[in-house]
């Protein structure tokens, strides 16, 4: 699940800082110098390295436009930009046409071509493979071969945010070698035409890529990069700190004051693509009444959560989608702070001498103190909550299974556009699983849903996700509280890596003085 961040998103600061350059970076630092081995460290190992059945960033992280290629990537900006598609064009609403650059190879020597897409494609949409990613896919009809460098994408129906998908971990081109040899090698040995060469993995140790030589691209700066499992939080910090690594981008918020004081470690910020939420079960009592939900929904100081939580790191959310995804309206409003009228809705539902409920949240420790202040403004409408404290595995179950009241939420986009965040966490088909915690299920929002991502004129898809949203916080699904940030701190003798909005690390343009 790409999008459930309970661990794999970062909270920072609201205050962006941008020095670090992208991939188009044409300056270096003074005293830079090329070659090394960059040193990331990390929470946790990987799960697998096949880009069909990955489901988590942090092991997306370790490939995505490193070993393995897209055919078109995103920008800073999540503007679509070519990568192994050299242009595009849309013949008609089901039918878009790739160019393809020539004179690649991946890295066992096979060619990048149209054959290769074609096999990349069909192996991911083809049921017996059984990948988890096939039905973000399963728009794609065929992949028709035109000549050695133009394939056709015929869908099934229009599909508004194609490239945004094509551009994601997902739409990563795999080696039709390795693919007709030992697919299930993957897992553990992807094969890519990217910039770095998969070298080791020592399971629950590290993860090494090294330069490729023969990248048809500009060439990294650095000759390898390892990623190493330490999963302590300090550890990782005392890490950067001493230069024994280079960078750790999973920093908690605690960490921040020790981190602006040091004199060997920088902090990296820049806006992300998550929001967090407080998410009611719709389906289970009292919270299928809308008037307990948005009595709850008037109840939360959401500015105080922001300030005493987080210490203003990250921004207020007005809705579950970040300002930086396609689809995002300033105009959509939450419900304001109002604990009258949180009270006089609570009386017209019968609940006038108050009623209990459960706060499920993972065991992140910003989480929990997240729920301890929300269980305190509850309690000033006479609403008494029990808060539940899972470890993350637990709480995805729990929260799959329907198994709980209210809960503390997060979701990501992989993609950056709305229909990532609006058919995944809000349309009926989507319940459970796949993102639709709230078990809500509302079938004018279903249509205008499925209506957006079939719309191909940008302006109306904006309306309809604008109206949408809306809806939504009409029905009090949720209660949208913050926009995320990602932040990552390194060592003062490294430059020039960037962080996504998906939260990828992009080490292209790494510099180790």
């Amino acid at each position: 699940m790409f999008a459930l961040i309970g661990f794999m998103l970062l909270f920072v600061s609201a205050c962006s800082t941008h020095s670090n350059t992208s991939k188009d970076a044409e300056s270096k630092s003074e005293g830079a110098k090329e070659g090394g081995t960059l040193t990331v460290v990390r929470l946790s190992d990987a799960t697998k390295l096949d880009p069909h059945f990955i489901t988590d960033i942090p092991s997306a992280n370790i490939i995505y436009q490193k070993v393995y290629e897209t055919l078109v990537e995103p920008d800073k900006d999540m503007k679509i930009q070519p990568l192994l598609a050299t242009e595009w064009k849309v013949i008609d609403d089901t039918t878009w046409e790739f160019k393809l650059k020539e004179g690649i190879t991946f890295h066992d020597g096979a060619p990048f071509n149209a054959e290769a897409v074609k096999a990349t494609f069909d192996r991911l949409l083809d049921p017996n493979t059984g990948s988890p990613q096939r039905e973000k896919f399963a728009m794609i009809k065929e992949v028709k071969i035109i000549d050695d460098y133009t394939v056709q994408l015929l869908l099934d129906y229009p599909y508004a945010p194609l490239l945004s998908i094509l551009a994601s971990n997902e739409g990563s081109i795999i080696s039709p070698k390795a693919l007709t040899g030992n697919p299930e090698k993957l897992s553990e040995h992807p094969v890519g035409t990217g910039p770095f060469v998969f070298e080791a993995w020592k399971t629950g140790q590290e993860i090494s890529l090294k330069k490729n030589e023969n990248y048809w691209g500009k060439q990294p700066n650095i000759d390898r990069v390892v990623f190493k499992v330490v999963p302590e939080d300090a550890t990782r910090l005392a890490m950067i700190e001493t230069g024994e690594a280079h960078i750790n981008d999973q920093v908690a918020v605690t960490e921040l004051e020790r981190i602006e004081a040091s004199d060997t470690m920088g902090l990296y910020r820049t806006e992300g693509l998550a929001v967090e939420y407080v998410g009611f079960n719709t389906k289970k009592k009292p919270l299928d009444d809308v008037k307990v939900r948005k009595a709850i929904s008037h109840a939360l100081e959401r500015d105080a959560i922001i300030k005493g939580v987080y210490n203003n790191v990250g921004t207020l959310a007005n809705a579950a989608m970040s300002p930086k995804v396609f689809g995002h309206s300033d105009n959509v409003k939450p419900y304001d702070y109002d604990l009258n009228a949180a009270k006089k809705l609570l009386k017209e539902a019968g609940y006038e001498k108050g009623l209990s409920l459960k706060l499920l949240t993972s065991d992140r420790k910003e989480r929990i103190n997240m729920a301890e202040v929300v269980q305190s403004q509850l309690k000033g409408i006479g609403v008494d909550v029990e808060i539940q404290v899972m470890e993350y595995g637990a709480y995805i179950d729990t929260i799959d299974k329907s198994e709980h009241d209210l809960f503390i939420g997060g979701w990501g986009n992989a993609t950056g556009d709305g229909d990532y965040n609006q058919y995944n966490l809000f349309h009926t088909a989507s319940q459970g699983p796949p993102g639709n915690h709230f078990y809500y299920s509302n079938l004018k929002v279903d249509e205008m849903i499925e209506a957006a991502r079939r719309e191909t004129d940008e302006t109306k898809r904006k309306e309809l996700y604008e109206q949408v949203m809306q809806m939504e916080l009409e029905d009090a699904v949720y209660i949208p509280i913050r926009n995320y940030e990602h932040m990552a701190v390194h060592s003062k003798n490294v430059s020039d890596f960037w962080i996504n909005a998906a939260n990828y690390l992009m080490i292209d343009d790494v510099v180790i003085k």
